[in-house]
């Protein structure tokens, strides 16, 4: 299969910030639609079809915030012009026409919006992952993930200690409605295949940026829903090749 690229990422993956790394995220920049819309959409599409329990899931009673979400992407797509939304459909810039199932409304946001979308509602102290559509996982599952606290989605990353779960936690807990918080990261792979599910049990061997032909970047923002008050944590992924980033003189070591 080609691989679906990028052919650059609209800031720099690479600068180096302390975790979590936080920035204001203007309100009409939540969603970004780019050049591999297309490609990522007729993969997305596939996958839902293909492995649809492996890419959504939702709890029940999530079912009303995800409604939430769908109608929040649905007025931003309003205002597009590559898109038109109708009061049973949505009609895509890549020709497809999506029917609204209010019923399955993580399994619809997936079929229009390159952003993956997670759920988390507060319960107890912590935020939980209530529900999500996940077709471009980063090497971990949404199985193991889903109905876990942000400590707990977190296990297998080694800088996420007790100190950042509670920076995290407490970033989750002043996510105002309205006013979206962003943050990237940048991971160096060999395969630019978007859809890496990989248990925690068996984390992917390491790949550097001095052997790496692949940089892959996430684009993550932090919304409130005003209504259900759960944060959408929504995720962008970019696949760019390494001399795209790096120039043709850097190939891999």
């Amino acid at each position: 299969m080609k691989p679906i690229l990028q052919s650059h990422i609209p800031y720099d993956a690479l600068a180096e910030k302390a975790l979590p790394g936080i920035a204001p995220l203007p309100l009409e920049e939540w969603l970004l639609i780019d050049e591999a819309y297309a490609a990522q959409m007729a993969l997305r599409c596939d996958l839902l079809e293909r492995c649809k329990d492996d890419v959504t899931r939702l709890d029940p009673g999530a079912l009303v915030a995800a409604q939430e979400v769908l109608q929040n992407v649905l007025d931003v797509l309003a205002d597009r012009t590559d898109f038109g939304v109708s009061a049973g459909q949505v009609v895509c810039p890549d020709g497809r026409v999506v029917i609204l199932d209010w019923d399955n409304p993580m399994e619809t946001l997936g079929q229009l919006i390159q952003e993956d979308i997670c759920l988390l509602h507060k319960q107890g102290h912590e935020h939980v992952l209530t529900g999500a559509v996940l077709c471009f996982p980063a090497s971990w599952t949404l199985a193991e993930k889903i109905g876990k606290p942000l400590i707990g989605i977190h296990t297998p990353v080694p800088e996420y200690d007790a100190n950042i779960a509670k920076r995290v936690q407490r970033l989750f807990d002043g996510v105002r409605v309205g006013r979206p918080l962003w943050r990237k990261n940048a991971l160096w792979y060999d395969d630019p295949t978007l859809f890496t599910p990989r248990s925690e049990t068996a984390p992917r061997s390491p790949v550097t940026a001095k052997t790496g032909a692949y940089l892959r970047s996430e684009r993550q923002s932090m919304l409130r829903l005003p209504k259900s008050g759960a944060v959408v944590f929504a995720i962008h992924t970019f696949v760019v090749r390494r001399a795209d980033v790096l120039g043709d003189d850097c190939a891999p070591k």
